[in-house]
């Protein structure tokens, strides 16, 4: 694939059923700058828009490319839209003023609490990470746009507080997405075995976004007996067989496998070619799709 970390625009915001805040990310700092913006329509008809970006950019000019890691985005630039900030479609095809096709792709992250998921979806976005922990109140929301040929994609990822207080927001989060991450940290097996209970709430909600299950904190991890790696990567394998969903361990701070679970998004979601390389073996960062 051609460079899917190209930055085009990134949005932030920040909602906790009562107002919009962009305070709450401490580690998404942001500078902006004006630029008025549409917000692009709802569409459910996910086949449909599937074959329109097919047919935009061709599946041999898409392939996913495993490349090195590199989460720093130093050619971001930060804009933040004139649109409000509510529930993104599935997916949203239109122009732009670039002459660019634009393809909206909204991604929900769901796990307990401290599991990673703010850190991630921040490192992916803004390519920072921050040592204290990012209480999430109620639901975050940033967006990644990326170039493609002549194709945005816009990442419209939704980040849900893991507190049970927050559950009652897992609509918002749910509706619509095309792709879930189901999250837990690999140094606390008990966040492995929430994934059950996530996941059903989800389904309830959502029955056809893709699922992804994925290990935060593998710089922890990596720590650990080979044994306990060992047991702990068994019941994930299980559990990403059950829910038919691909496995990736990742680190936010160590900039491990960050970039590559949105790679392996695309090629799910678009059904396109992943040459992102395959790790099974127990004790590297698994990346199994």
């Amino acid at each position: 694939m051609d460079d899917v970390s190209e930055p085009v625009g990134i949005v932030q915001a920040s909602i906790d059923g009562r107002e919009a805040s962009s305070g709450v990310l401490g580690a998404a700092k942001a500078h902006t700058c004006c630029r008025k913006a549409q917000w692009m329509g709802l569409s459910r008809d996910w086949g449909n828009v599937a074959r329109k970006i097919s047919l935009l950019v061709t599946k041999s000019v898409i392939t996913m490319q495993g490349g090195r890691e590199d989460d720093r985005d130093a050619r971001s630039r930060v804009e933040r839209p004139t649109r409000s900030v509510g529930p993104a479609g599935n997916a949203s095809a239109g122009g732009s003023g670039s002459g660019r096709n634009n393809v909206v792709v909204k991604v929900g992250m769901v796990g307990d609490a401290q599991v990673g998921k703010t850190s991630l979806m921040v490192k992916y976005v803004e390519g920072k990470f921050d040592e204290d922990y990012i209480h999430t109140l109620g639901v975050n929301f940033m967006e990644k746009t990326i170039a493609l040929r002549n194709t945005e994609i816009t990442f419209s990822i939704w980040d849900l507080g893991g507190h049970r207080e927050f559950i009652s927001m897992l609509p918002l989060v749910c509706n619509d997405a095309v792709a879930i991450l189901f999250m837990f940290d690999l140094s606390r097996k008990a966040t492995l075995t929430s994934i059950k209970e996530w996941y059903r709430q989800v389904r309830s909600i959502n029955k056809n976004a893709f699922p992804f299950l994925v290990g935060m904190k593998y710089d922890h991890f990596a720590n650990f007996a080979i044994e306990e790696q060992e047991d702990i990567t068994k019941q994930a394998r299980k559990f990403a067989k059950a829910m038919k969903a691909p496995l990736i361990f990742t680190s936010a701070s160590h900039s491990i496998n960050v970039q590559k679970v949105f790679k392996v998004v695309l090629s799910k979601v678009f059904d396109l070619k992943c040459t992102v390389p395959i790790i099974d073996r127990v004790g590297d960062p698994i990346l199994q799709y």
